[in-house]
């Protein structure tokens, strides 16, 4: 599996049509989530992904510090196939990326509450109580990268 790491002007066309809809099959369509997808981080973003002969299989964006939050954040984390690891690898690229290209000391996240061991297993810890974005539970984490 190829690792690509691309600042957003350095997208192709193909790249981003390809980017966009596997978030949105994700994000909007298997959640039953609608919501505005396109949310203007895009362009402060490092855009990650790891692809084969069939695609994108999983993906990420790692958001420059001051844009989410006060921290460099990480979010639209998507791995095609579950509970084989992809989502796992795709996460440890994104935190590699957030500390040696952002120089990020901290790197806070939005997750949905389901998905918390997950996150956890990478090293973050939750700092907020539970609430709901776009009806879907989430917390906020931190991972101290220092």
């Amino acid at each position: 599996m190829e690792l690509i790491v691309k600042r957003f002007e350095e997208l192709t066309a193909e790249e981003l049509y390809e980017i966009l809809k596997i978030r949105v099959a994700v994000f909007v369509v298997e959640q039953n989530c609608p919501y505005q997808e396109i949310d203007g981080k895009d362009k402060q973003s490092f855009h990650i992904y790891l692809k084969d002969d069939c695609g994108i299989q999983a993906y990420l964006r790692v958001v420059d510090k001051g844009v989410s939050f006060n921290e460099v954040s990480i979010g639209r984390v998507i791995a095609v196939k579950r509970r084989c690891g992809i989502g796992s690898r795709i996460l440890s690229e994104g935190i590699k990326v957030a500390k040696n290209r952002l120089g990020a000391a901290a790197i806070k996240i939005e997750a949905q509450t389901y998905a918390k061991e997950f996150y956890e297993q990478q090293g973050f810890k939750q700092v907020s109580e539970e609430f709901l974005e776009d009806g879907i539970p989430h917390i906020q984490m931190i991972l101290d990268v220092i």
